[in-house]
């Protein structure tokens, strides 16, 4: 008797864990799921935001390239002073870029992935 119960018993904890470890994997499964979605969305939700800006940015820096040009009374001056504005700005930022792009974006990820 008390091997039959014993049998009994051992085949109920394989049951049991069996459904565990699909429990699990259909959990993880979900979960890498949520993150990669959002972590997509928030990637074309800001590279969206970017195109914008960057045609923003293009058409402005046209006009003031030839407004500067017109004060200069010379167009190519005008898109040099425009062009040199630039240079310093990505100087800037590529002595800055640790600050400005990695920090946020590593807090921003770890959000993502960690929020339970």
């Amino acid at each position: 008797m008390a091997f039959e119960e014993l049998k009994e018993n051992t085949e109920n904890i394989q049951e049991h864990l069996k459904s565990y470890v699909e429990s699990s994997a259909a959990y993880y499964k979900l979960r890498g799921f949520k993150v990669a979605m959002k972590s997509t969305t928030m990637i074309v939700k800001y590279s969206l935001i970017l195109f914008s800006c960057a045609m923003v940015l293009l058409f402005c820096s046209v006009a003031g390239a030839l407004a500067i040009g017109t004060a200069f009374r010379s167009y190519p001056l005008g898109f040099l002073a425009v062009g040199g504005f630039y240079l310093i700005v990505t100087g800037i930022l590529i002595l800055l870029k640790d600050k400005i792009v990695e920090g946020p974006i590593l807090k921003k990820f770890s959000e993502i992935f960690f929020n339970d």
